[in-house]
């Protein structure tokens, strides 16, 4: 096995630009600093599930590569965590390259293979692409306000409940894009977001 040490810059501009000439839906992110490029749709799923992560900070797509036996593997995500931690992150159908593991652990990073059944299992990843939708939709701060303080009285409320808060923009649009920048908390996993879904005051909003 060669000794382990990370690609160039070189080698991992090559593979970004390579990646930005695919278009995966939903085209928005608000976890990545910059531009994400994907090179599968599995990929992109994947970075769904970062952007709804509360324990992430922050991800960059093809960020961090290695040199291999038989050539590179640049990981599909770097993401840090709220602990200070950073983990790399490859999207795969079933199983990962034992040989990339290996290398990235003689590096002594943290790095794991997300298969696709981890991935589109359940209901959070349907949730959070209809969450993304409205990534770029700002909610006015009159109905923030409006929303948080209702929450702060009542302590939980539905989605249909909160119908007759939202004035100037959509309810719809207003609360996904206060759930992706966690002033609100929405449960992605009990069933697909709608009318009786409850939404509650964010731990990190308090």
């Amino acid at each position: 096995m060669l000794e382990a040490h990370a690609v160039s810059h070189f080698v991992l501009d090559a593979a970004y630009r390579e990646a930005s000439r695919n278009v995966f839906y939903p085209l928005h992110s608000v976890r990545s600093p910059g531009p994400p490029a994907f090179r599968s749709q599995l990929a992109r799923d994947l970075g769904c599930l970062l952007d709804v992560d509360e324990t992430v900070v922050a991800w960059s797509c093809l960020a961090f590569g290695v040199h291999l036996e038989n050539g590179v593997h640049v990981v599909d995500f770097m993401v840090d965590r709220i602990d200070g931690t950073r983990e790399f992150l490859d999207a795969t159908e079933y199983f990962g390259d034992p040989q990339v593991a290996e290398t990235i652990a003689c590096m002594k990073r943290r790095h794991r293979f997300v298969t696709v059944s981890e991935i589109r299992s359940g209901n959070r990843l349907e949730n959070a692409k209809d969450l993304l939708r409205y990534a770029r939709q700002r909610t006015p701060l009159n109905d923030r306000v409006r929303l948080l303080a209702t929450l702060d009285e009542v302590g939980s409320i539905t989605i249909a409940e909160t119908f007759s808060i939202f004035r100037e923009v959509p309810p719809l649009a207003a609360i996904a894009w206060m759930a992706l920048h966690r002033f609100v908390s929405i449960d992605l996993d009990e069933g697909l977001i709608g009318p009786n879904t409850v939404i509650r005051r964010a731990e990190a909003s308090r």
